[in-house]
């Protein structure tokens, strides 16, 4: 397996080049090509993972943003927690994300539930 490490911009640029061609034309499991796309998108992983960290984003956030990527209004999280004001003041950080709604978000708009449980600010009551 032609296979190296990953430590610098021109290794990432080799390994992504390697990869590519898996990605129209997938390896079947099990396969020394399936192998190497697994071993090549772990280096990848690891080496994006060290240098270009992603920043911590709060679950509303997240959650805002999911709902802007997947096309979801606030009536669609409304109807997803039973209640408009519920969605409306969660939206707003009025009211925090319970146990129910986090496994809701999770089971039926596929948000990974670890990214919902993070402590985040509310906003304080008038």
């Amino acid at each position: 397996m032609d296979i190296r490490p990953i430590r610098t911009q021109a290794d990432l640029d080799w390994a992504l080049a390697e990869i590519s061609p898996y990605f129209d034309n997938q390896p079947v499991p099990g396969t020394p090509e399936a192998d190497r796309f697994d071993v090549l998108a772990d280096l990848i992983e690891a080496y994006e993972d060290r240098h270009y960290p992603l920043p911590e984003v709060e679950p509303i956030d997240l959650l805002k943003s999911h709902m802007e990527a997947t096309g979801r209004s606030q009536s669609d999280l409304s109807n997803l927690f039973g209640s408009r004001p519920r969605a409306s003041e969660v939206l707003n950080r009025k009211r925090a994300l319970t146990v129910d709604m986090i496994h809701k978000l999770s089971s039926e708009w596929h948000i990974p539930a670890d990214c919902l449980v993070k402590p985040y600010h509310l906003m304080a009551a008038e």
